[in-house]
């Protein structure tokens, strides 16, 4: 699997990405179907296929559970070989949600990640949008702290997960990369990614596969070839649990990228 340029940022990824909110979290989540947790050998197993298909990107998030708990334990190789992308604004704690956008609570929340995952820096750290992206950005403090982050070398690049094409026009003009919603059917953020390739920016996609509910092979590579028709897709972030799943995930990509 061959890596492209996140954007300006110096970072190289895999185009697939591996979500990971399933090995940490499966209350309040949103998928067809409920699942269990795997055990610590199956995310090894995992982690160590993954890395076996060319993946080097991993999305996390401190909402996702247990997932930085165990990708600080249970990743393989040397930390250079993955390009980590954690989360901040979101917490999830009794079962829920809570978010806190605030500079002080950024800077914690980032540094408690870093401890978690076992590393001394994050290649990338996302604002974890409630949904409300304008107020975040323009009344809140998470940007500016990320900003004070990289500039302390704890991470190598800032961004947001964003929910609403405002919310990722604003952040273009000051974070290093967005994470747009982006799949057939659902365009509301094209010209979020119109906008990231002008300026050189980062671009990863969630919700490529619609969380989990195409049916079949060929659902998910007509979404990968409408996904990487789109101007500056760095990388689709899927998550998965199932060996067979990311197998297939991977195989189709290469095969949609040699054609695109």
């Amino acid at each position: 699997m061959e890596l492209r340029d996140l954007g300006a940022t110096g970072l190289r990824v895999s185009p697939l990405g591996l979500g990971t909110v399933k090995i940490g979290r499966n209350q309040q989540v949103k998928y067809p179907r409920p699942f269990d947790l795997p055990s610590d050998a199956q995310v090894s197993d995992l982690l160590a296929l993954a890395r076996e298909l060319g993946v080097n990107l991993l999305d996390t998030a401190p909402a996702y559970g247990a997932s930085q708990q165990r990708l600080g334990r249970l990743l393989p190789g040397p930390r250079t070989d993955w390009v980590i992308v954690s989360k901040a604004g979101e917490f999830f704690d009794h079962g829920g949600s809570r978010f806190d956008f605030s500079f002080d609570t950024t800077v914690r929340g980032v540094e408690q990640s870093l401890r978690t995952l076992n590393t001394d820096y994050l290649d990338a750290v996302l604002i974890h949008s409630d949904g409300d992206d304008l107020r975040i950005l323009e009344q809140e403090g998470a940007a500016d702290a990320l900003e004070s982050l990289k500039a302390r070398g704890l991470i190598r690049a800032h961004g947001i997960s964003s929910k609403t094409a405002a919310g990722g026009l604003r952040a273009l003009e000051r974070l290093d990369i967005v994470m747009a919603a982006c799949r057939p059917g659902y365009e509301e953020q094209r010209p979020v990614l119109q906008r990231a390739a002008q300026l050189g920016k980062g671009v990863l996609v969630k919700k490529g596969l619609n969380s989990g509910r195409l049916q079949g092979p060929e659902g998910v590579r007509q979404a990968l070839e409408f996904i990487f028709g789109q101007p500056g897709v760095s990388s689709v972030i899927v998550g998965t649990i199932n060996p067979a799943h990311l197998t297939q995930n991977a195989r189709l990509l290469d095969d949609v990228l040699s054609r695109l």
